[in-house]
């Protein structure tokens, strides 16, 4: 049939005629379908006269299929079939997420959560580019408020200085004492012990904020004033200079669980509570763009790091 003769034929012709067969008449199709029984008859008859055949012995009660009915059933019952099959891939298309979404994070956290999100975008979301980067808590905020990055895992201190930013915490860590591997330490380290020594803590070298991140405010908190020689965002940087001998590390545990320790042992410090929040954050100014959207949920559902400092 070319396209122009399917003109000469309605779809709920087709539907009334299926309805009449499965419904055992035609008022119950009529009711089935929600219209007057007079409706599905006419249906049915302009389709046996756009046809040229009689598809219902209607001498019968109930109403019987004739020879040509019964050959037109099963391609009317397909037709119908694959129109529905159109309509739900339409709209599975309609909801399936498209586009690029770009995310920031901080070095540990993009360690742990990378590898599970590109595995797992892949699979959920086929239709999204995933764009990461990495980069320090300042950088990250600045991203987010000049729209370079759509979201961003970064920790809850330094506050950012914008109001624009909200958050999520995603999980909590403690800070750690990095040590050279000769001092083997019984037990956990009090903060006045680290306080006695040249330190080197996590955060930016000359930037602001770093009197607002964990480690800074664990030492004020305990009213001390460590002798801060160096800081690093670089885990493995952190750990090379500790090797050396250059001074003693203070970081949050994810930094050091997801690097290289050889050379140096990692001890819990006393007392100290799961200050180092890391949180995901986003404008709360601007439209969410469904690849965010999709992002956001897996980053909720992402697993929690493991760590065990044993």
């Amino acid at each position: 049939m070319k396209a122009a003769e399917a003109y000469r034929f309605r779809l709920d012709w087709f539907v009334s005629f299926t309805s009449v067969v499965e419904h055992g008449g035609f008022s119950a199709a009529a009711q089935a379908l929600y219209r007057s029984q007079s409706r599905i008859s006419t249906h049915v008859a302009e389709l046996e006269r756009a046809l040229g055949v009689r598809l219902f012995d209607r001498t019968c009660t109930p109403v019987e299929l004739t020879a040509e009915g019964r050959e037109l059933l099963p391609h009317a019952r397909g037709m119908l079939q694959h129109l529905q099959a159109a309509s739900d891939d339409a709209a599975r298309a309609a909801r399936r997420v498209r586009g690029k979404v770009r995310l920031g994070a901080c070095p540990s956290a993009a360690a742990h959560l990378f590898p599970f999100l590109f595995e797992q975008s892949a699979k959920r979301y086929p239709g999204v580019e995933l764009v990461l980067r990495e980069g320090t808590a300042l950088e990250l905020e600045a991203a987010l408020l000049s729209g370079e990055v759509d979201l961003a895992v970064r920790p809850l201190l330094p506050v950012p200085s914008s109001d624009a930013l909200t958050c999520r915490t995603l999980w909590q860590e403690p800070l750690v004492a990095v040590l050279p591997a000769r001092e083997a330490p019984d037990g956990p380290l009090r903060l006045a012990d680290l306080a006695t020594r040249p330190l080197i803590a996590a955060g930016d070298n000359g930037s602001r904020g770093n009197d607002h991140a964990a480690a800074a405010l664990a030492f004020e908190r305990a009213g001390l004033t460590p002798e801060v020689v160096f800081r690093t965002n670089q885990s493995q940087t952190l750990i090379a200079l500790v090797r050396a001998g250059t001074a003693i590390g203070v970081t949050n545990a994810l930094a050091v669980l997801t690097a290289n320790t050889e050379g140096v042992r990692i001890a819990p410090i006393a007392n100290e509570p799961r200050t180092h929040e890391v949180a995901l954050w986003w404008r709360t100014d601007r439209t969410t763009t469904k690849p965010a959207e999709a992002l956001h949920t897996l980053l909720t559902e992402a697993p929690l790091p493991n760590l065990n400092l044993a």
